[in-house]
């Protein structure tokens, strides 16, 4: 409590230690680093503190309360007793910070906001209200007591070992998968790893070719490297096969963003060619490939892969919950050491505590047990809002998805823009078809995020869309 008197009081400044005591005190309730009815330090404490005698400090106090600041109680200590009003600072504005041309670029592309706490209908969170919140404490617990301080220090740039060998087990039986431990790199998120692949292969004016619409996550860290995006249309099938090279393709064939179609086997492979002759690198981004709920999920990519073309990446952000801040990518193996090297000058590593942790989640067989429970849940959502969503057939038509998080629906009548205005004003979040577009015609309607809303919270921001038509 006595922290903002130790930086304001000065040994060195005039007057007697009395007064400067007091004028410190003084300041300190006036800026607000104390306030009304907070018990501030014993003449004892204080004293010692500041290396003062108590004599002072107490008459710092007396001087203090006889002004109406401090309130004295016996037995229970010493109070701030008056409350200042709030103080207006007046600034001389700062001139225009002048970035580089790497940083402009990153404010121009909005940044990446996701709600803190989803509702109607904000999309790609996952239900933490059904998260084994009693099992997670058991093993934080658990691994805490088991490893200790050997938790607590620097750890590897690539990740902490068991946790890796833990999701090249699961990524092998689950996506088909081909990779060891090694190739496995732990980061704090899908996006840290898209600006990771960006810094290490881009250089600016560099081409990079992306699904349109798309994921804007993954635009904005290839313009914030310098690179040019270009727009690769899709049919039933996927990404169409282009003429021309890239140095990047970032492609979700197994659940595309926002679509939900699934890339065939055929497409796979014409891909997997193009990059094959032309040396370019094929981004996977595997984001909720754990979420099918009408058939099984189509293998991953990189399974297909032979010469080492095909970087795969993903994110416990969605199948267990936002703020763990743990994702992982699976690169050839020629590339984990580079890649390791430079994420070490990024942020370092991931904090080990929450990766043990995780790694016992997915050891001991909760991780497969939680997905089948998130299935269930989220497909009886999912269906619930395409019915709820029936009557408003005339203004919208959903696309229907095999999984995800979230349902996109195609806007009929009506300006999106005017519309997703108006519904914030009403409280609903209706996150943009149209700005996910690159270098092709947008397409109007919203994306709904579904997995996070309850039966109740569905059918009621239902109603409120329906009042934006009616």
């Amino acid at each position: 409590m006595s922290t903002p008197l130790l930086t304001l009081f000065s040994h060195h400044a005039q007057g007697g230690l009395r007064e400067r005591l007091c004028a410190t005190l003084r300041q300190a309730i006036a800026g607000g680093h104390l306030t009304f009815g907070q018990k501030v330090p014993s003449t004892r404490q204080l004293a010692g503190d500041l290396g003062l005698s108590r004599v002072t400090v107490e008459a710092a106090y007396a001087q203090l309360e006889s002004e109406g600041y401090l309130q004295r109680e016996t037995g229970r200590g010493t109070f701030v007793a008056i409350v200042m009003p709030a103080q207006t600072t007046h600034t001389t504005p700062a001139d225009r910070p002048r970035f580089s041309t790497r940083g402009s670029a990153v404010i121009a592309t909005g940044g990446c906001q996701d709600p803190p706490f989803p509702h109607a209908f904000a999309a790609g969170s996952p239900e933490l209200r059904a998260f084994p919140h009693p099992l997670w404490r058991r093993l934080s617990a658990s691994v805490q007591r088991t490893h200790g301080s050997q938790l607590m220090g620097y750890g590897d740039p690539l990740g902490y070992l068991p946790l890796r060998s833990a999701v090249a087990d699961y990524l092998a039986l689950s996506r088909g998968m081909h990779c060891r431990p090694e190739q496995v790199i732990i980061l704090t998120s899908s996006q840290q790893a898209l600006q990771l692949l960006a810094m290490m292969f881009l250089d600016p004016g560099d081409e990079v070719w992306l699904e349109t619409p798309g994921y804007p996550g993954a635009r904005n860290a290839f313009l914030a490297a310098g690179a040019r995006c270009r727009g690769v249309p899709l049919d039933d099938e996927g990404a169409i096969v282009q003429c021309g090279a890239a140095k990047l393709l970032y492609l979700t064939p197994s659940h595309h963003y926002p679509t939900g179609v699934a890339m065939s086997l055929p497409r796979r492979l014409a891909w997997l060619g193009w990059a094959q002759r032309h040396g370019s690198w094929i981004i996977e981004d595997d984001y909720d490939s754990e979420f099918h709920y009408d058939d099984r999920p189509t293998p991953a990519m990189q399974g297909l892969d032979r010469h080492g073309r095909v970087i795969t990446l993903g994110t416990f952000s969605k199948s267990l919950f936002p703020s763990l801040r743990l994702a992982w990518m699976v690169v050839p193996p020629g590339l984990a050491e580079p890649l390791g090297q430079a994420r070490s000058v990024m942020d370092g590593h991931s904090a080990l505590m929450p990766q043990a942790v995780t790694a016992a989640f997915l050891q001991q067989g909760h991780f497969a047990s939680h997905l089948r429970l998130m299935r269930q849940l989220y497909r009886s959502r999912r269906d619930l809002l395409l019915a709820q969503l029936r009557p408003l057939s005339r203004w919208l038509t959903p696309i229907t998805t095999p999984g995800g998080l979230q349902l996109t629906v195609r806007l009929k009548e009506g300006e999106e823009a005017a519309l997703t205005a108006l519904a914030g004003r009403n409280g609903l979040t209706l996150p943009r078809l149209s700005p996910l577009a690159t270098d092709s015609p947008a397409q109007s309607g919203w994306i709904l995020g579904f997995s996070a809303l309850s039966p109740g919270e569905i059918a009621a921001g239902c109603g409120k869309l329906g009042a934006l038509f009616r």
